[in-house]
Formats: C-alpha cells, structure tokens, sequence
C-alpha cells in the first residue's frame, strides 16, 4: 500500500500541521505581440471600418474565405503575396498594411524601464523605419 498523504498529514496523527499563506505567484512579464496578430488586426479593422464582408473581400483578392479568416485572427502567418493581395483588395498598399502594423506595435510594445541600465537608455538610432526579412 501507498501512502496518499505524507504521515504528518493523515488525519487523527499527532502531528499538527500549521497552514500557511499561498506563495505569491509571480506575474508573467508581458509578451510582445505577434507581427501575424498585428497585421490581422489592422486587416480585420481596416474590412470593417469599410463596412465588407470577409467574403467580399477574399473574393476580391482572390484569397480563401477560411483562409483570410485564418490570417485576420492572428492563426496564419501569411505570405507577403497574400499580404498584398488583401491590402489592394481594402485599397491599400503593401506598405500603407505594414506601417499600420508597426504603428501598433510601437503603440504596444513597452518603452525601456527604469530597472534597464543607464548605458541602454542612452543609446539611440536615427532609423525610424521597417525592415522585413524571408
């Protein structure tokens, strides 16, 4: 037999066991967004503020309904093609989507705290721009 309780534990022991206050959790730092949840975002946002149906707009850029579904809630990492395609079908372009996209993740991203050293606050850039890699 196995024991399911240490033998301070088991009821009617000698022993007694004084309770204790649960250890704090910690918090988790929070996460950078996703770049596939930023530009869903600005996509799914940018449909609706124009008063489309997804199907209208898939359609028009000759992309799957699940599909373009798929990429508005942040679940696919779509191709700079298919990027494309649904920015002109919203008569964007493909820079107009990804500024918008960064403009969020600046806007959500956190700035640099107090608890960051001195030296890496004091260092700047002048590139104020959006660079992509494949």
């Amino acid at each position: 037999m196995i024991p399911l309780r240490p033998p301070a534990e088991r009821p009617g022991s000698a022993a007694t066991v004084t309770p204790t206050a649960p250890a704090p959790v910690p918090r988790p730092a929070p996460r950078e967004p996703l770049w596939r949840d930023l530009v869903g975002d600005v996509l799914r946002r940018e449909r609706q503020a124009q008063e489309r149906t997804l199907k209208d707009v898939a359609d028009s850029a000759r992309i799957s309904m699940p599909y373009l579904s798929e990429v508005e809630r942040g679940r696919k990492e779509a191709s700079s093609e298919v990027l494309a395609a649904a920015a002109h079908a919203l008569g964007l372009s493909l820079g107009d989507l990804l500024a918008r996209a960064q403009g969020e993740l600046i806007r959500l991203s956190s700035r640099p705290s107090a608890r960051h050293s001195a030296r890496s606050r004091t260092v700047t850039s002048s590139y104020d721009g959006l660079c992509l890699a494949a």
